[in-house]
């Protein structure tokens, strides 16, 4: 008598066996998700004739509600135990990283003397959850709610997979970008680029490039390591 073998359920997944990501995958969300901040740019300029100097608050908005439904589909194919955690599960924690993320950026934006007013508010809240697309909706739709990931990887910075790099090195980059954005505002150089949040948002956006690149080399770098190890 043949006893009938049960299937696991199939889960979508970008990982291997060990959890790791190839530098060709990441490379290719790298690639997608670029292309649709491009999207983004060009949306604003070719079909509603605005930049990020002319009007921030539209530009903005049109970038990161562009990007995120990229960046939550893709990050979610990475989602940690997807056997028990469903693709569509991850997805919807993507959102609720972007509404905690954007307060979080909000919030630490203000502190750090972001100006404060009703003809600021929207532009703020509209970098705040393109920030929080940069840095929280990643981890969100990978990690979900587990503390110890996210503070290992943001509080500890140790990541310990090319998954790791692809999240938390963009991340840094973006922040790292803004802060050096922000310096020019304060000075007196009378030029409308340095308003709130125009020069932080163009930081941002070349910091998050720049941590995409540098995260794909030490990916590459750490796949040649450990090959020169093995052998």
């Amino acid at each position: 008598m043949i006893e009938a073998r049960k299937k696991k359920p199939e889960t979508t997944t970008a990982l291997s066996g060990d959890g790791s990501v190839s530098a060709s995958v990441a490379f290719s969300v790298y690639l997608v998700s670029g292309l649709f901040l491009a999207v983004g740019f060009w949306v604003a300029h070719n079909v509603y004739a605005v930049d990020l100097v002319s009007d921030p608050y539209r530009t903005l908005r049109l970038i990161w509600s562009i990007e995120f439904p990229v960046v939550a589909i893709v990050y979610s194919l990475f989602r940690q135990k997807p056997d028990e955690c469903s693709y569509w599960r991850a997805a919807a924690r993507s959102i609720i990283g972007l509404v905690t993320g954007a307060l979080v950026n909000a919030l630490g934006a203000i502190v750090l003397g972001a100006p404060v007013g009703l003809q600021y508010l929207w532009k703020t809240i509209n970098w705040s959850l393109l920030m929080s697309v940069f840095t929280f909706v990643p981890a969100a739709a990978v990690f979900g709610a587990s503390w110890a990931d996210w503070h290992r990887m943001f509080s500890c910075m140790k990541p310990t997979s090319n998954r790791d790099y692809m999240i938390t090195v963009p991340a840094y980059g973006a922040i790292i970008g803004a802060w050096f954005g922000a310096w020019p505002m304060p000075l007196d150089w009378e030029r409308p680029w340095q308003e709130w949040p125009i020069s932080v948002s163009y930081g941002a956006i070349g910091g998050y490039i720049a941590g995409k690149l540098v995260s794909l080399v030490l990916i590459i770098f750490k796949k040649r390591h450990l090959n020169a190890k093995l052998d």
